[in-house]
């Protein structure tokens, strides 16, 4: 199972502007940019507040101490389920429910503004866990599967929602508190887990019933959180209203002719999507796009079965002997470094991009190889932990080269669908490969297959890269040296409203 990566994939560090998975997250909402004084910036101490208690909102729902130990949990005498159940059965239901609940997630956090659904994920927390401590069929524990994947997709209201309190000269601040509170949580979580089992000798029920208690607490401030007056796509500001109705004013004035659009065109959402079919065109956002997709359905599918394959490497006899909250506590730190190291990286990306992917792609193609093949179990473990840091490294980078040239709504939407069509990936590749009702591979047999999947990704970018890299110099050399640019760092802050970027089809910029 995996922990809160939120809390891991794409840290907010990252400009706040992705939408992830994740103990590895999963979905982040782009942030909303706001024009004009906001009701953050006339009542600096009433925000001030508000995004402390969201933050110690964010590290409390964080702490499930049960969480690293769930598959041990199901594995061992006290549920007593088949590790052939658990592979094959239980655990693919988790895809398909984060797949079939992510789109409409994605849209009630805006329509409803995001408070409704925190709670719902407070919600569904609490039914995980309360199944886990009573269910005892097989059915029961999928549909704790189920709620796990709802509360997946409910991730994305927490890493959106800080940002409709604070004026866009805030963002990046808040961004980095919010994410930090949701790290140290999880980190938190991993150690204590970790300390229960191995000094507190408590049983994996035990653990659990504590988990219930933290979540349930979670739950209860849920309910306290105060209410946005505003969100990204459905509850717009006044202001923001205005302006557009008099843009939109100015630019029938200047085009009398022009047969006026339809009501449904004008919004918001329906011109973000025909203005998608621009974003494919840029190869730049289009690379990391597709890095998006590919390498974030490898990477989750490892977290889902990696607990299984450590139980199946070292099948511990006593709980004390179970080290997964440890090492994903180590993890969720080396991620967290790498993430921030990230931002320190200063090359040329229209040239290098496709190499650096290629280069990391087959270093954890060869981690997946070495734990897929390896039958001790320190190794397999160090080599998760260099598996999660090498992804993390490019999470924060893949953030900013998408964000950098879009405005916030269409933003939000590229990253959205980035993770949805990943998903409906990962649940493509789990219906064949892991499902019963496919070739119900063991879980050894599941790692050789993600090496192949991670190799044919690192063959496909190193090729690219050597046809761009060659490009590129030929290019130079015909134009005497003209084309060559200063690196710039990747700076992971907030997109400014008034970027400069290439105009849309319909004439407008991006950043419009």
């Amino acid at each position: 199972m995996v922990a809160d990566d939120t809390a891991g994939s794409g840290d907010r560090s990252e400009g706040e502007k992705e939408m992830d998975l994740k103990e590895d997250g999963d979905v982040e909402m782009v942030v909303p940019a706001s024009e004009g004084p906001t009701e953050a910036a006339v009542e600096p101490r009433k925000w001030k507040w508000a995004v402390i208690f969201l933050c110690f909102f964010g590290f409390m729902s964080s702490i499930k101490p049960g969480e690293p130990f769930i598959t041990p949990y199901l594995l061992s005498t006290e549920k007593n389920f088949t590790r052939q159940e658990v592979t094959n059965e239980i655990t693919p239901v988790l895809t398909y429910s984060y797949m079939v609940v992510l789109v409409p997630a994605f849209l009630l956090t805006d329509f409803l503004r995001y408070k409704p659904v925190l709670i719902i994920q407070g919600i569904s927390q609490v039914a995980i866990w309360i199944i886990l401590l009573l269910g005892t069929t097989l059915l029961q524990m999928q549909f704790m599967e189920f709620f796990y994947g709802i509360t997946m997709a409910c991730r994305v209201a927490y890493s959106s929602y800080i940002f409709s309190m604070v004026s866009p000269a805030l963002y990046q601040r808040v961004a980095g508190y919010s994410r930090t509170a949701v790290l140290l949580g999880v980190f938190t979580s991993s150690v204590l887990g970790q300390i229960f089992i191995s000094v507190g000798r408590v049983s994996f029920y035990t653990l659990n019933a504590i988990s219930i208690g933290f979540v349930s607490f979670g739950l209860m401030l849920s309910m306290f959180l105060p209410w946005p007056k505003r969100s990204l796509f459905f509850n717009r500001t006044q202001n923001q209203e205005q302006k557009e109705v008099a843009a939109k004013s100015e630019v029938a004035a200047m085009n009398p002719k022009e047969k006026p659009k339809s009501r449904w065109r004008d919004s918001v959402l329906p011109q973000m999507l025909l203005e998608l079919r621009n974003v494919v065109r840029r190869p730049n956002l289009r690379l990391w796009s597709l890095w998006w997709i590919f390498n974030s359905t490898g990477y989750y599918l490892v977290l889902f079965y990696v607990h299984i394959l450590w139980n199946k490497v070292y099948p511990a006899t006593e709980n004390k002997n179970v080290y997964n909250g440890g090492v994903e506590a180590a993890s969720t730190l080396l991620s967290a470094m790498t993430s921030c190291a990230a931002g320190f990286v200063t090359i040329r990306w229209n040239v290098w991009s496709e190499l650096v992917i290629g280069v990391i792609t087959a270093l954890q193609a060869a981690l997946l190889l070495l734990m897929g093949t390896t039958d001790n179990i320190w190794i397999c473990y160090a080599a998760y932990v260099l598996f999660r840091g090498f992804y993390q490294c490019l999470v924060p980078i893949a953030t900013f080269q998408i964000a950098s040239s879009l405005n916030k709504e269409l933003c939000a939407l590229v990253f959205g669908i980035n993770t949805f069509f990943g998903t409906i990936l990962k649940s493509i590749i789990n219906l064949i490969f892991a499902d019963k009702r496919g070739l119900g591979l063991d879980v050894h047999s599941q790692f050789l297959v993600y090496f192949v999947y991670f190799t044919i990704l690192t063959v496909v970018y190193l090729v690219c890269a050597a046809v761009v890299i060659i490009r590129h110099y030929r290019n130079e050399a015909r134009e005497g040296g003209g084309a060559d640019t200063q690196a710039t760092p990747t700076e992971l802050s907030p997109v400014t409203a008034d970027s400069e970027v290439e105009p849309l089809s319909n004439g407008n910029s991006a950043k419009a």
